[in-house]
């Protein structure tokens, strides 16, 4: 490897001046990791304009040694860690500024988008065609459209959901030769514009012929390449939407009906939340939020109904009364007001990222969050070993919250626990730190599928399958020779 001196020319011709940074306020900013992942502030930040220059970046970095650490959401970054430079001299490599929305089409449902577009920008030029972008629960405005979708946070609509690497379709991506790469439809023949000309909307993840490299670089926290652009899928604009909560006790009975109406694919967003969680959502201030949380019921399962371009009416009422069946055979009960807030009201939410502070944030002002995939079914005992976790470790359980997300039409689920803390006071932090080391650790024992491994959820995930970790292994050999992508994540 070279010296630091050496390795900022060298970026600095890839790129050129004006998207050089080296300034200690710039790249402090990139420095601090998730919650509980270390990190070092990187020896430079560039900012790329367009595809080219990413190549030319990373042929800075195979001819100096750089390690690269691609981001593209705006601050605050990293909560999870993976693009917190690890202990190895580091450029940062921020695609906050390629942000256009080169292809957006009506007929086939796609827009294809650039790293720096965020879910508003999305939704908005979405929307002027009569079209919706397909969202994770209430996602930092800063957040950007592709790196959700790398990451694999799961979407609000399960119905929608078929594949674990939805709503991403293909992508432009640059491997570690500085060889850019188009997988799927987009593969070709010929160039975009000239597909886009022949009728072609790169929705095919699939290829170039067997092939679907979109599944190496999702989930890889940028260890395989880096994303130019990506291919995704948009949904058609309601004509009429109707929001509904329906509430229990028990978190039982909303898991038995959450699984009959996934099966029937009913509703279009559906999850589940505690008081704790749907307090954080509904209020900003810490005491509004302490004394919703007190008077809602523990458990409530929100949907959403909604009818399109083809008798809207009749579509809305007839899911509207199948699912009132549903819920009247488990003893439940949809309504669509919930302590004062209106099920019409938290549908609009949905369809836009979080106003600020964000929710998981507002009870104390910090927050760390344990998520895996597991079945509905298993939820309950996961919630009653964190509940017993938190006692034994002095946290307090009625601040914590919960979010159940039926993924891939119900097969499975994105089972969610946010911890949130005090980070000015020592002992409140040690409290959630504690809790979530042990709580990843029971939970990956009991059977808690760490499908995204951030940071100390690499070893256990790892561990238990050297076979994946060879093989992750000879594919990062293959698609990154010189190992300039992200050193020190995942199992690398």
């Amino acid at each position: 490897m070279k010296n630091g001196t050496t390795i900022k020319a060298a970026f600095k011709i890839a790129v050129g001046q004006d998207r050089f940074y080296e300034n200690p306020d710039k790249l402090s900013q990139y420095e601090h990791g998730g919650v509980f992942v270390a990190g070092q502030t990187p020896l430079c930040m560039v900012e790329p304009k367009n595809s080219d220059q990413v190549a030319a970046v990373v042929r800075a970095a195979i001819e100096t040694g750089a390690n690269l650490v691609p981001c593209s959401s705006g601050p605050p970054r990293s909560q999870r860690g993976c693009c917190v430079p690890a202990d190895i001299p580091s450029v940062v490599v921020d695609l906050g500024k390629m942000d256009r929305i080169p292809h957006i089409n009506r007929r086939n449902k796609v827009a294809i988008v650039e790293p720096g577009v965020g879910f508003g920008m999305l939704q908005a030029e979405a929307k002027k065609l009569g079209m919706k972008a397909l969202l994770p629960l209430l996602p930092r405005a800063s957040k950007s459209v592709v790196a959700s979708y790398l990451e694999r946070e799961p979407i609000t609509i399960p119905k929608y959901h078929w594949d674990m690497t939805d709503p991403m379709l293909c992508v432009e991506v640059i491997f570690g030769t500085g060889d850019a790469f188009r997988t799927g439809g987009a593969a070709g023949p010929g160039s975009l514009e000239e597909q886009w000309k022949a009728g072609s909307s790169q929705k095919n993840p699939m290829g170039p012929a067997q092939t679907d490299l979109v599944r190496v670089v999702q989930g890889a926290q940028g260890t395989m390449g880096i994303v130019t652009w990506s291919s995704v899928k948009l949904e058609v604009l309601p004509t009429i939407r109707k929001g509904c909560f329906i509430t229990s006790p028990q978190i039982g009975p909303l898991i038995d009906l959450a699984y009959a109406m996934t099966q029937r694919r009913l509703g279009d967003e559906l999850f589940i939340l505690n008081a704790q969680a749907m307090a954080g959502i509904l209020e900003k201030d810490t005491a509004k939020i302490e004394k919703l949380a007190e008077n809602l019921s523990p458990w409530t399962l929100f949907y959403c109904v909604a009818g399109y371009e083809v008798f809207p009416e009749l579509r809305v009422r007839q899911q509207e009364q199948d699912i009132a069946a549903l819920a009247n055979n488990l003893g439940l009960k949809a309504v669509p007001d919930l302590d004062g807030a209106k099920g019409n009201y938290l549908a609009r939410m949905l369809d836009e990222p979080c106003p600020e502070p964000y929710w998981k944030d507002r009870l104390k002002g910090a927050h760390a969050e344990i998520f895996f995939l597991t079945t509905m079914d298993c939820v309950p005992g996961f919630l009653g070993t964190m509940r017993e976790l938190a006692d034994a470790h002095g946290y307090p359980a009625k601040d914590m919250g919960v979010y159940v997300q039926p993924v891939q039409q119900g097969r499975n689920c994105h089972l969610e626990f946010v911890l949130p803390f005090d980070k000015s006071d020592a002992d409140d932090k040690k409290r959630a730190q504690d809790l979530f080391d042990k709580a990843s650790k029971v939970m990956s024992e009991k059977g808690a599928f760490f499908s995204r491994p951030y940071g100390p959820w690499a070893e256990p995930a790892y561990s238990r399958c050297p076979d994946t970790v060879a093989t992750i292994k000879t594919v990062k050999d293959i698609l990154d020779p010189h190992h300039v992508f992200n050193q020190g994540r995942i199992c690398l």
